[in-house]
């Protein structure tokens, strides 16, 4: 086989550099290798064969499209990290063989993933249309075809310091399909050996912000290209059109969570408000004292306990139980069994928010905090990412819309919740957000509970990866529809 790769690696210190070009070599199939430098390297490292490129970062525009202009083979390979990589036998033309064969724009592998000395396979998963979160794990090596990768390159208009890469997988996705192969082609180093609790909220961290505001717009500009971009026209709302006997109710599913529940009680019935409201909790077959801690509160009129007939409900099919109950008021205002209000003004400022943003869906904020209620890092989440003008369009990028969330009953009954233990709610915000307003609240309503029995605390890669696929097909069904709604927009 012909030396049809050339390759892009990011410049590192140390000692790394060295055995991942000669992995590179040893492949047998790599004509250039190019170092991509920062602007004020002298550009020469000892040891080292390889071709220099200068740029302001690895993932810039900048760098891409000097990328570019340099290749000069059938296919372009990044490696993205700064530690040695090691591939696998004939790993390189297993992906050239598959990028041949299905015409893709980009391939991607499994690996074998090193942390602290200890080898295990790191599977990832397929990519869908609707895959347009910019913290898609494709691992660190990726295969473009040449003329799909130049082809991106051309048509990139905007100038991105941390978003190129991410606008590149977008365009290149416009025209060709981006394949996964599952085996496991290459051995990368992992650094980042917090727990999956403490890796999801990155994107909303404050440091983060200059990052996320670049990512959301190369989203939005793919949304255009593909005519799923939603302008900020929405379905208007008449809340008095139905007739409730409360104007809200709180929903908590709850299952096993005696340490917690009764805080989370105490802090709904606490609320001082004008407006009439009742807590439903949905106790989905509690094994652990949590149902007898519910029944202590029996004697508060406001307490509505469900146990519901069936035994396969997930959280968001007792959200169902609650919601299609006759005792469920207007307004459906959530609250996770771990966490607690953060004052007794809550449901007060959420059915404001109802009524002064004439939306269907309110977002608010809230603190992280460990059991003791403590503050801990990131502090809080407020999701700013949000607005008016495009929240609904940046919301297919990320992956959640915050928290507390609560919603008009009439339009949650018509949608549904699927009856599944994850990503439910995501779901839920994104089919709403089709048509209508989602309102938001910038301040702290509630505190997150952050602590070893959180559902999503510790995943292991499979567990990670199926929560991933079906927000992923969440993101393509919502896409798919979309896209039929502004065709049919269009005709």
């Amino acid at each position: 086989m012909d030396k049809t790769v050339t390759c892009f690696i990011p410049f590192s210190e140390g000692e790394s550099l060295m055995p991942t070009v000669s992995s590179l070599r040893a492949s047998g199939v790599v004509s250039t290798i190019f170092i991509v430098l920062p602007q004020e390297h002298p550009g020469k490292i000892e040891g080292i064969e390889a071709d220099f490129l200068r740029s302001a970062g690895f993932s810039s525009t900048d760098a891409l499209k000097k990328m570019a202009a340099v290749a000069d083979t059938d296919y372009v390979l990044t490696y993205s990290k700064g530690f040695p990589l090691d591939l696998g036998k004939f790993a390189l033309k297993r992906m050239i063989q598959i990028c041949d064969n299905t015409g893709a724009g980009m391939v991607y592998s499994d690996y074998f993933e090193k942390k602290n000395d200890a080898l295990s396979p790191h599977p990832v998963i397929d990519y869908q249309e609707g895959s347009l979160r910019d913290d898609f794990n494709f691992g660190s090596v990726i295969l473009y075809n040449a003329k799909a990768f130049a082809n991106a390159c051309s048509r990139m208009e905007e100038n991105y310091s941390f978003a190129g890469l991410y606008d590149l997988r977008l365009k290149i996705s416009q025209d060709y399909a981006l394949v996964h192969i599952q085996e496991m082609l290459y051995t990368e180093v992992e650094t980042d050996v917090r727990k999956t609790g403490e890796k999801q909220f990155d994107y909303v961290d404050p440091r983060n912000r200059a990052v996320q505001i670049e990512m959301e717009k190369a989203c939005t500009h793919h949304l255009k290209c593909i005519n799923a971009w939603l302008k900020p026209v929405f379905r208007e709302l008449k809340f008095q059109d139905q007739e409730f006997e409360n104007d809200a109710s709180v929903v908590i599913p709850v299952k096993n969570r005696v340490r917690t529940i009764s805080d989370a009680i105490r802090s709904v019935l606490s609320q001082k408000t004008k407006y009439r409201f009742n807590l439903i909790i949905v106790d989905n077959y509690s094994t652990d004292g949590t149902t007898d801690v519910i029944r202590s509160f029996a004697a508060d009129s406001k307490l509505v306990h469900i146990i519901p007939e069936r035994k396969d409900l997930g959280i968001g099919g007792c959200w169902n139980e609650a919601v299609f109950s006759e005792k469920c008021g207007r307004f459906a205002i959530q609250l996770d069994s771990d966490d607690l209000y953060i004052d007794d003004n809550v449901i007060t400022k959420v059915i404001d928010a109802f009524y002064e943003q004439q939306c269907a869906m309110v977002v608010g904020s809230y603190r992280m905090v460990n059991f003791e209620l403590q503050d801990i890092p990131p502090g809080l989440i407020d999701h700013k990412e949000w607005t008016r003008e495009n929240g609904r369009n940046n919301a297919l990028r990320i992956n959640g819309l915050g928290a507390p969330r609560a919603f008009y009953t009439p339009v949650l009954r018509s949608i549904m919740v699927p009856n599944v233990s994850y990503g439910e709610d995501y779901a839920v915000g994104l089919a709403i957000s089709r048509h209508y307003q989602i309102g938001r609240i910038y301040e702290p309503l509630y505190l997150c509970r952050r602590w070893d029995e959180n559902s999503d605390a510790a995943l292991d890669v499979n567990r990670m990866n199926m929560h991933n696929l079906y927000k992923d097909k969440i993101r393509t069904i919502e896409l798919v529809a979309r896209k039929r709604m502004m065709g049919s927009s269009n005709k």
